[in-house]
């Protein structure tokens, strides 16, 4: 797999794209801690909400926080960064991109896949919202992005399977680092419990967990009891997950 390296302007563009009730919030603070770092949070949330009109809690807080037209949400990734600033990092939430997106933005740049059992992240998602359906758990988009990422016979990105993360986050760190061609910093492993500037409007509704978090939490196997109807769901998405899984970072 080659290295992507900075873009012109000298700066890595890092885009991690990851479904809901996963390690996405975590991760993103791994890389805010360290020093060369900015990073962004799910910056294509308020044209999702524009473009679907789908209900989430904080709505209207979300759409006015950020571009509702995707075109401008993308070119806001590839902004000038401040000075000392290498690295950019966007956490994405995948089920953010629509079936007729065209993904053509997404070369620009370099992009990891954070994949979770459907089945965990489904009993996780119905505990915070009443209804759950295949294309609210970034499965489906995950694998429309590795499909418009090799397409040209390209490598596949990255996958990161986030039970083997957290069985060993400074390994899958300093192995992502070094694709991606910088340095890594053991910042990276602790941060300051709280919020940030940078989290999302919406926030106060989905991070308890993280800003009371000051690390990765150590892997633990769930039990997980699903209905019928959310057992399909999962069901629905697993042989896209088997065949990121299948891809994933091994360590």
């Amino acid at each position: 797999m080659s290295t992507p390296g900075p873009g012109p302007d000298g700066v890595v563009r890092v885009a991690m794209w990851s479904g809901p009730r996963n390690i996405s919030t975590a991760m993103m603070r791994a890389w805010e801690n360290r020093r060369d770092t900015v990073v962004v949070d799910e910056p294509l949330y308020a044209a999702y909400l524009h473009r679907t009109g789908i209900d989430h809690p904080a709505r209207e807080e979300v759409v006015a926080s950020q571009p509702t037209d995707l075109a401008d949400a993308v070119e806001a990734l590839r902004a000038p960064l401040p000075d000392g600033v290498g690295v950019h990092y966007a956490k994405h939430m995948a089920h953010h991109l629509l079936p007729d997106d065209d993904l053509a933005w997404v070369h620009d740049f370099a992009t990891v896949l954070l994949v979770r059992d459907p089945r965990e992240v489904v009993a996780s998602y119905v505990k915070s919202r009443e209804a759950c359906e295949p294309d609210d758990i970034g499965l489906l988009q995950q694998g429309r992005l590795l499909d418009e990422l090799t397409a040209d016979g390209s490598a596949p990105p990255p996958v990161i399977d986030a039970a083997d993360f957290l069985r060993d986050p400074e390994s899958h760190l300093r192995w992502v680092c070094d694709w991606l061609g910088i340095d890594f910093s053991e910042r990276m492993l602790a941060w300051p419990a709280g919020p940030r500037d940078s989290d999302g409007v919406w926030a106060p509704h989905w991070y308890d967990a993280v800003w009371a978090s000051t690390g990765f939490a150590p892997y633990r196997p769930r039990e997980v009891d699903l209905d019928a109807h959310d057992a399909a769901v999962a069901e629905a998405c697993r042989p896209v997950y088997e065949r990121l899984h299948a891809l994933r970072v091994r360590l």
